[in-house]
């Protein structure tokens, strides 16, 4: 069972998140994420993901020039990053920045032919689930949360549409980072 468990940080956070790039400089970084997954009969849908609180943990000046330019510039307006985005099966049909109290957002929908996969969720015995690491902090999920020695699982029956569920990325209580919404207009 070990080789089916899914590390959130590893197997979501790495590929799926559009806002969540590593570069060798610097990381873009956010409080929390949460998910929404619409399903279609067919198991294709549509997934909202709303990132709260996005900000920078580069050290030099450089390193964060470089993550203001791979956030405001290739995630939010290339056509590249929506190419690279495909090729993870995620057909992104809208992405946007926003300020919310002084804080940068960020929100993707994507569209998705089959769930399977689609952000760690898989589909067994009339319930879809997400297998995580004992160390991913559930904020919210409208799912069942069960947990063993070995990891926790998210778990929805099958009639329950939309799925979704709220993570704690990271904290920002002992490390404040860089703030990147003082930026936002700038690159509007």
């Amino acid at each position: 069972m070990k080789n089916k468990i899914i590390n959130f940080r590893n197997a979501v956070f790495s590929a799926s998140i559009m806002f969540l790039i590593f570069f060798a400089g610097g990381c873009i970084i956010f409080h929390k994420v949460s998910y929404e997954v619409k399903l279609n009969p067919d198991n294709s849908g549509t997934t909202t993901v709303l990132v709260t609180d996005i900000r920078s943990d580069a050290k030099t000046d450089n390193d964060f020039e470089e993550d203001k330019n791979n956030l405001f510039s290739y995630m939010l307006k290339s056509n590249e990053f929506v190419e690279s985005m495909k090729k993870n099966r995620k057909n992104i049909i809208k992405r946007d920045l926003f300020l919310e109290n002084d804080t940068l957002m960020g929100k993707a929908v994507y569209k998705f032919d089959n769930v399977k996969g689609i952000e760690g969720i898989a589909y067994e015995g009339g319930f879809y689930y997400l297998t995580l690491g004992l160390e991913d902090s559930v904020i919210s999920t409208n799912g069942q949360i069960i947990q063993s020695k070995d990891y926790k699982r998210i778990l929805w029956d099958s009639k329950i549409n939309p799925l979704k569920f709220e993570m704690l990325s990271f904290s920002f209580d002992t490390n404040p980072y860089r703030k990147l919404a003082p930026y936002y207009e700038s690159y509007r």
